[in-house]
């Protein structure tokens, strides 16, 4: 009886799992260029993708922004005068799906302020964190460690701005050295712990 139910446990978590992502996404390639809508806790904020910026990277966003990966996200990551980061899904089996990383490229645009680029912590691992640069860090550009050098850029914001530097920052770096916890507790974990930091409530493109 116990294997019968074991069995039904192991059938039913992978129906789930498979209905919440798709290996098939992760061939999706990205238009030449393409707009979307972040919407916040604090408004909205619309962004331009380009894809000779970075192939691989553009094609990983427009995926996730395509099947709505980032719905409930927290900005967990907030330096002032530095980056807003986010991209760890409150849902774990979302959060492990899109966690596989992609294959590094040249910088080929700046990171100036407004600029978008995935985090990376050492080679092949842009996978599903971005980080809006906060002002001009164009030593990000040619910054190297791990065995890799620089940020690639993959989108720039174009409108809501104004939004974006909304976005608590009272935690500063802390939660940056918290990522272990956000991923394993969720989203309970920071409203209960740091109420204030805001959320990325869905995203979606636009024309």
């Amino acid at each position: 009886m116990k294997k019968y139910f074991l069995l039904l446990c192991i059938i039913l978590l992978t129906s789930c799992a498979s209905s919440k992502f798709k290996e098939k996404w992760l061939k999706r390639e990205a238009p030449n260029s393409f707009k979307a809508r972040f919407e916040t806790t604090k408004g909205n904020f619309d962004i331009v993708a380009r894809r000779p910026w970075s192939p691989k990277g553009v094609d990983r966003l427009y995926q996730m922004i395509k099947n709505e990966y980032y719905t409930d996200v927290a900005i967990f990551r907030v330096v002032p005068n530095f980056v807003a980061q986010f991209g760890i899904h409150n849902d774990s089996i979302i959060q492990k799906s899109w966690s596989k990383g992609i294959a590094d490229e040249p910088v080929l645009a700046k990171n100036d302020a407004m600029a978008i680029s995935f985090a990376r912590g050492g080679k092949n691992t842009r996978s599903n964190q971005i980080f809006i640069n906060l002002k001009d860090n164009n030593r990000l550009d040619t910054l190297s460690y791990s065995g890799v050098t620089g940020f690639p850029v993959i989108a720039k914001v174009i409108a809501g701005q104004e939004n974006v530097l909304k976005f608590y920052s009272g935690y500063g770096d802390q939660l940056g050295r918290k990522q272990d916890s956000i991923t394993k507790f969720g989203n309970v974990y920071l409203r209960e712990k740091f109420p204030k930091v805001d959320y990325i409530i869905k995203a979606y493109i636009i024309k």
